[in-house]
């Protein structure tokens, strides 16, 4: 073989490892955004089966909020029929505002905040959200990272190429969502 020959072989074999090396990386990053999705769904799951314990544990105390009870009921029953990212992280700010009102409601009954099983949901929920926080940071980490690489050069050229598509970031629905939480303690008992 001729020197032009082994340099055009040589180029050929560096494009094609290089072609593989940003594929598989595409593949590596939407795998990883796949990975943190689940790791909010079996929070935000394990959040959703911690519910009905808690509503009954805070029921017989809190009949003047039976509203906010039957919504959190309510966001339960829907998350099970959400099937996109958008709609998952709809019901859960939603669920998130609804339990924020009743720990904030719980101020108001002082034997409900004594009760030892509302007191251990009360912490299991609590450390339940860190967690979903953590990871709905981690997923939208991830979701950023791949979705530089379809719009960067030369992965956006492969990504096209295979039909790779951008996630979308799990954000708050609407800027009321972004809101704290009012609470009216006006309420007669």
């Amino acid at each position: 073989m001729s020197v032009p020959v082994i340099i055009i072989l040589a180029v050929i074999a560096v494009i094609i490892i290089a072609l593989i090396a940003i594929y598989n990386g595409l593949v590596r990053a939407r795998l990883k955004v796949d990975n943190a999705w689940s790791q909010i769904d079996v929070q935000l799951q394990r959040r959703f089966d911690l519910i009905p314990n808690f509503v009954e544990t805070v029921k017989g105390y809190m009949q003047h909020e039976k509203e906010v009870l039957e919504k959190v009921t309510e966001l339960r029953t829907s998350w099970a029929s959400a099937e996109t990212v958008g709609k998952k992280a709809e019901l859960d700010g939603q669920l998130s505002d609804a339990l924020k009102t009743i720990m904030a409601v719980s101020e108001n009954y002082p034997d409900l905040k004594a009760n030892q099983n509302f007191s251990e949901l009360s912490e299991e929920l609590r450390n339940t959200e860190n967690k979903i926080s953590f990871s709905r940071q981690f997923y939208n980490d991830s979701v950023t990272m791949y979705n530089t690489k379809l719009q960067t050069f030369p992965s956006n050229i492969i990504a096209g190429m295979f039909n790779f598509t951008a996630r979308d970031l799990f954000t708050a629905e609407s800027d009321e969502a972004r809101k704290n939480v009012k609470v009216d303690f006006g309420k007669n008992a």
